[in-house]
């Protein structure tokens, strides 16, 4: 049975895919902002346009003195560093709740890290890295959301967790605004292998809340869950806990599959085990065993399809496909 998935509420930099409002006018294609779109509820947002910076606009910097960091205009010699932590405040305070952030890398207003300091408006070289003035607030509010940024979720395991994480938070904001201590208990029996690969320790006390729910008002119950698995969820899948997941996983399988089958998986969660392999190649084998024989424990298990999956990133031209791959043998061997 496929997985139905509830839609993240995600803050993203209007310029990714959005809008043409770069410093140069310019928009970002983002094939993840895309694919995102059908499946989620965006909202966009441009701090330095909505401070009335303008597109296009001279480029703004961090520099930093010592009376602090300040966000200056070198071109104009503006401060706008007030106007920018009046608009995160109030912006942030509009919200609703939200599931994460997916912002602009090395923005100076969104970058969530890595941005660049330097001492002086004028020519200079770089003397540290931060996050964006728009980031700094968004950090300091949601500590324990996902926020990232569209350069880091180039990378698989970082894109994997973020999204299994925003469309878990997602999932618990609707069970929560259900407000039905049966769903809870659902929820966290379908999450406990993502959950335990995330915090094992953590998984066992949102465990132990759930079952011994009668104690506490059902708000009290979801209100520390939510704090708990926001917790949880901060912090990635360890790799090993991944391997040790995917080997309980196959453990279900014990004279079921072929000795080839089994021999297969194990030589796929090795390859993982050694970074030769993407988590979803054996996750993916587990899955098609778990559908194949309606495994009662697993078939429910959002380890195995924590978001959907056109989201997934394929390694680099993976597919060819709008290529033709064989033209340079084909016009070698017609040349003979």
């Amino acid at each position: 049975m496929e997985r139905q998935f509830a839609r993240p509420r995600l803050v993203v930099s209007r310029c990714l895919e959005f809008d043409a409002c770069r410093y140069d006018g310019s928009r970002i294609p983002s094939e993840l902002v895309a694919a995102l779109r059908p499946r989620a509820d965006l909202i966009p947002v441009c701090p330095e346009v909505e401070i009335g910076l303008g597109i296009p606009r001279e480029t703004v910097r961090i520099v930093r003195g010592a009376d602090g960091d300040r966000l200056v205009q070198p071109a104009t010699g503006r401060d706008v560093t007030e106007e920018m932590r009046r608009f995160a405040t109030e912006f942030l305070d509009r919200l609703p709740p939200i599931d994460g952030f997916l912002l602009k890398g090395g923005s100076p207003t969104s970058g969530p890290g890595g941005v660049r300091v330097y001492p002086s408006p004028g020519k200079s070289a770089p003397v540290a890295r931060s996050a964006g003035f728009f980031a700094r607030e968004v950090l300091r509010r949601y500590p324990d959301l996902p926020v990232e940024d569209e350069l880091r979720l180039g990378n698989a395991r970082i894109r994997d967790a973020f999204l299994a994480a925003v469309f878990s938070l997602s999932a618990f904001r609707e069970v929560e605004s259900g407000g039905d201590p049966e769903e809870l208990v659902r929820f966290h029996t379908n999450h406990k292998l993502y959950l335990g690969a995330c915090h094992r320790g953590r998984t066992r006390e949102m465990g132990r809340l759930v079952a011994g729910r009668a104690g506490l008002p059902p708000g009290e119950v979801f209100t520390r869950y939510r704090v708990m698995l926001r917790a949880a969820l901060s912090r990635a899948p360890r790799h090993t806990a991944n391997v040790d997941v995917l080997l309980h996983a196959l453990g279900h399988f014990r004279g079921r599959v072929s000795d080839e089958e089994r021999a297969h998986c194990l030589r796929l969660i090795e390859r993982y085990r050694a970074g030769q392999a993407y988590l979803a190649e054996p996750r993916d084998l587990l899955r098609s065993w778990t559908i194949r024989f309606h495994d009662p424990v697993l078939i429910d298990q959002t380890f195995f399809a924590p978001y959907p999956p056109e989201l997934a990133l394929l390694p680099g031209e993976a597919t060819g496909r709008g290529r033709d791959l064989w033209q340079h043998r084909n016009e070698t061997e017609s040349s003979d």
